[in-house]
């Protein structure tokens, strides 16, 4: 029987590559995007993740099988605690009666090798335990002392907290929903191709994450990690954070840390 999935972030970058493969294999696609896909809306506002929750379970027609989340932004500014948190975190929730309905439900979402990096605690904190206009107003805040580039990694810290909590609870790993990450290190996309136009960035970004396994990784690297973690065969995998990075969280954790 042929499986429908749901892909945020279907548009560009991991997002396709997933959906493209997740395609070649004879699975039905929903994509989630700001254009090009089958679901247009905004993750980063809270009618627009409603709007996605909507489209998909309309398109669906009252089944779904997996949701992969993969849209994101990396920009020093709040929209990016927006999209890669709450957009996430909205549209899983909001799809998640409809993944417990179905005979083998999956679930996954994209993290980063970032969510080990430096971050803002205050911001990851509010994405936790507070509101999003805190979490907002934090990271305005945080903006304005000029260390909005700890937003990303942040996003991606909270959203990893959020996940391995939420897996195991009985709403996700009680439904027999397996909940999981994918942690890329650098990925060739659109979003990070401004960086290698600079060579003293491509240096920094090296020496922040480094990659001693193939290097930088395409993003269909990235897609068949993804495939895997939705498909029927994971029966038993919950609450992981998988890091396709090359080596990068093995290097920088090193060995004690496991």
């Amino acid at each position: 029987m042929t499986r429908i999935i749901a892909v945020s972030g279907a548009a560009s970058g991991i997002g396709a590559a997933l959906a493209e493969a997740l395609r070649s294999g004879g699975d039905r696609v929903i994509g989630v995007d700001l254009k090009n896909t089958e679901v247009t809306a905004d993750l980063s506002v809270p009618e627009g993740r409603e709007a996605a929750v909507r489209g998909v379970l309309d398109a669906a027609g009252g089944r779904l099988d997996a949701v992969v989340a993969c849209a994101g932004v990396s920009a020093p500014d709040p929209v990016t605690i927006k999209v890669n948190y709450y957009g996430v975190v909205g549209l899983l929730e909001g799809l998640r009666p409809a993944l417990a309905a179905a005979p083998a439900p999956r679930a996954a979402v994209v993290g980063s090798i970032s969510g080990t990096q430096p971050l803002d605690p205050a911001v990851v904190a509010a994405c936790l335990e507070g509101t999003e206009d805190e979490a907002v107003r934090l990271a305005e805040e945080a903006v304005a002392r000029r260390h909005g580039g700890l937003l990303y990694p942040s996003s991606k810290s909270a959203l990893a907290r959020w996940m391995r909590a939420a897996a195991v609870s009985p709403e996700w790993a009680g439904a027999g929903i397996p909940l999981n990450a994918v942690a890329p290190g650098v990925v060739l996309t659109a979003m990070t191709a401004p960086l290698f136009e600079d060579p003293a960035m491509v240096k920094v970004m090296n020496e922040a994450v480094p990659m001693p396994l193939n290097g930088h990784a395409g993003p269909e690297v990235i897609a068949d990690a993804l495939r895997w973690l939705v498909s029927p065969g994971n029966s038993h995998m919950a609450g992981q954070v998988i890091y396709v990075d090359g080596g990068a969280e093995a290097t920088l954790r090193g060995p004690e840390d496991y």
